[in-house]
Formats: structure tokens, sequence, C-alpha cells
């Protein structure tokens, strides 16, 4: 099978709650890509990403190596009242763990990242950490991301993000949860990797939707 029964489970779950108030506007899960290659609607910032596979399963890979923070767009510019979700794998060694993210707003926007060595899951707003909260992250295990804005009024967002283990049920507390004052770019999705432990980062199950007002 492509995709092992209880992931398919897992996120058929999730979507199903998750469809009462978004729009589904892009989603890649890597099945009908070639092998080798980068599909043809991502553009690629910096890394050398390609779809690799395993046990059926196909994937977009990072290569362990550089060390240097990589990342691609993908889906509709958006500016807000917008969502952007995946699941991605990495691997410890020794004292020294991965970084990965997933975004949205283009290069210069918002960003939910994994820091496993800080324990920490941090939101950025470009370059700068808005607010963080604790994470204990599991090497060697598929890990769930979604990051939502929302437009409360002129100049105010409200951000929310989630990390959680795939093979656990989605939680229904947002892991940050904060309230953003400015204005925000109009941008694409993202995805950023840092192989900082020289093992590959694994992205998989992208998407992007649209929220409803609230």
């Amino acid at each position: 099978m492509k995709k092992y029964l209880a992931v398919a489970i897992l996120i058929a779950c999730s979507a199903s709650v998750f469809a009462a108030e978004a729009k589904n506007l892009y989603e890649n899960n890597f099945e009908k890509a070639e092998v080798g290659k980068v599909p043809e609607d991502f553009l690629v910032l910096d890394g050398g990403f390609a779809v690799q596979q395993e046990g059926g399963n196909k994937f977009l890979e990072l290569p362990g190596a550089p060390l240097d923070t990589f990342g691609l767009l993908f889906g509709p510019t958006k500016t807000n009242n917008v969502s952007a979700s995946a699941r991605i794998f990495g691997t410890g060694k020794g004292r020294r763990f991965p970084t990965f993210a997933v975004g949205l707003n283009g290069v210069g926007g918002l960003k939910l990242q994994v820091s496993p060595a800080k324990k920490l899951v941090e939101l950025y707003r470009g370059e700068e950490v808005a607010t963080t909260a604790t994470f204990t992250w599991e090497s060697g295990a598929w890990t769930m991301l979604r990051l939502d804005v929302r437009k409360i009024r002129d100049g105010q967002f409200k951000v929310q993000g989630k990390v959680w283990k795939q093979d656990t049920k989605e939680p229904q507390a947002w892991t940050i949860d904060y309230t953003l004052m400015g204005d925000l770019p109009a941008g694409s999705a993202a995805i950023w990797g840092n192989p900082y432990s020289g093992t590959p980062i694994r992205f998989d199950d992208l998407t992007v939707s649209s929220l409803a007002d609230k």
C-alpha cells in the first residue's frame, strides 16, 4: 500500500473535522510525482529537494548536507484566512537534531518551526521569534504541523499552530496561539528544513486550505 492504513485513518479523521471550516485550495502527496525531481508547481528557494520513494510511499526529501536552512514555496498566494499543513520526518544523530517548519505568507512571512534541540515549537515572523511553546520531538517519527492565520480586524491577526505525532490524534488545543499586530505580506505557503544532524528531512501531504471567517 502506498500510504500506511494508520496514516490514512488519522489524516482522514483530522480532515473531517477540519473540512467543516476549511476549503481545500491545494494538496500534494507526491504519489504522482516523478522520483528524483521536484514537482513543477513548486518554487525552490534553495536546497537539493527531490522526490524519493521508500516502502511504496513517495515523499519530498531534503538531503542531509550541506547544513543550512532550505525551503520552497507551494500553493496559491494568500494573505489571511488560510491554513497550511504538512507531515515531516527527521532523525537526530548524537546531540545533533534537525529543525523543520511549515510557513505562510511567503519568504518573509510566518513560520511554525519545530526545534528539537531546544524542545520548542517556535513561531517566527520573518527572522524574529514571536512566541514559543514546549514540545518534545521524537526522532525517526513523522510529525504533523498545521499553521492557521485569520484576520481579526485591520492590522490584527490570530495566528495558531499545532504540532503532534502522526500516530496520535490531532489535539484540540493549539500548540501556539498568538495575536499578531501589524500587516502581513501576501505570499504562498512554504516548507523549511535545516538538517543539522546530517541526515535527510522528508516532507509529505502538503495542503493549503482557506478558512471561513469567524
